[in-house]
């Protein structure tokens, strides 16, 4: 039996590392599904963003997770990329050995699925496929409903076939990590108003759009090609909740349509930001970046010594294609506008086909 989102509005908050428990909870309230991105997060601090969330509301939300399979210590990848980023270090009066190597982000594992199991949040998402068959069996006896995102209809089998209940069909606009786990082709993903029905015709379970929707038009053109619900990102950026750095916040207010890349620069797999100084010199695809995530240790000392500064050059911009149609907006109050544009353009789309 299909299951459909226990929020009241078909619309999910994108999980967004570095926007915490106030933006899911302002969603939640203002009747959409907040989410909670996990993979940057202890068990410890996943159990206190939970408890934070519940005591700003009782509705449903999201927790949001990584599975990738996470790699072996590489010392001779870690030093090409430590020579790569000499030069920086050097501009910004960096010592050198003060490059980590350790991975910035961390696949679900045994901790984080006894967190799932005591706390019992509504639903949990994975990104880059799925964790070990003993690890979901465990998510699923939980009683959460299970989402995953796909990149290509390949992927969309793959995950109908092993039972999630809904699909996340992430187009190629959408800001952050690529959800990809079956290619590592960046050149051959589609965009979202190509792969979304190709998705929704080739799985059975309900199917959520994600990539570039930053308004009413975009969910109803969502809707139109057969989504069950939306995933939104970026449109969030600019709210008070979402948490963001005053670099990134003026970042977003610049953006075009065309001021966004994908790199894999900043974690070693390819992600969509905005562009940055690295960006345009290094990238913004190197081979000289660690896989993911061990490029992340190198590259946070350069983001931290050049925001001390006022600059972006090295600050991790993740943002869609439709970061100019972002708005300085409560999270709860957009939330609520982005749905009651979407009704209206569907209300004009009826009148225009004479229905």
């Amino acid at each position: 039996m299909k299951k459909s989102l226990p929020s009241k509005l078909p619309l999910i908050q994108a999980p967004m590392v570095g926007s915490f428990s106030p933006l899911a909870a302002a969603v939640c309230q203002a009747g959409g599904l907040g989410s909670l991105a996990c993979a940057a997060l202890g068990a410890d601090a996943l159990r206190a963003q939970i408890a934070d969330i519940r005591a700003h509301t009782g509705a449903p939300f999201n927790v949001n997770f990584f599975s990738h399979v996470a790699p072996a210590p590489d010392a001779a990848a870690q030093a090409r990329w430590r020579e790569t980023l000499a030069p920086y270090y050097a501009e910004a009066g960096l010592d050198l050995s003060a490059a980590g190597s350790g991975p910035g982000r961390a696949p679900f594992d045994e901790a984080m699925c006894e967190v799932v199991e005591d706390t019992r949040p509504a639903v949990v998402s994975f990104h880059f496929g799925l964790p070990p068959e003993d690890l979901l069996e465990r998510v699923r006896r939980s009683g959460a409903m299970i989402l995953s995102s796909a990149t290509t209809v390949e992927e969309a089998r793959w995950l109908d076939a092993r039972g999630v209940d809904a699909i996340i069909a992430q187009g190629a606009e959408a800001g952050g990590h690529r959800g990809m786990f079956l290619t590592d082709d960046i050149h051959a993903q589609p965009g979202l108003y190509a792969l979304l029905p190709q998705v929704v015709d080739a799985v059975r379970v309900p199917v959520i759009a994600a990539g570039a929707i930053a308004d009413g038009r975009g969910i109803a053109a969502a809707f139109a090609l057969g989504a069950s619900a939306v995933q939104i990102g970026t449109a969030y950026l600019l709210t008070p909740q979402a948490g963001r750095s005053e670099i990134h916040r003026q970042a977003v207010r610049a953006a075009r349509d065309d001021t966004t890349r994908l790199t894999n620069l900043y974690t070693g797999r390819p992600a969509r930001g905005l562009l940055t100084r690295f960006m345009r010199e290094q990238g913004p695809m190197s081979d000289a970046a660690p896989v993911f995530p061990l490029a992340t240790g190198a590259v946070d000392p350069l983001k931290a010594a050049f925001e001390k500064a006022g600059k972006g050059d090295f600050s991790l911009l993740w943002a869609g294609e439709a970061g100019a149609l972002a708005r300085e907006e409560d999270a709860g109050a957009l939330t609520r506008r982005l749905w009651d544009e979407a009704l209206a353009c569907a209300g004009r789309l009826g009148q225009a086909m004479g229905v």
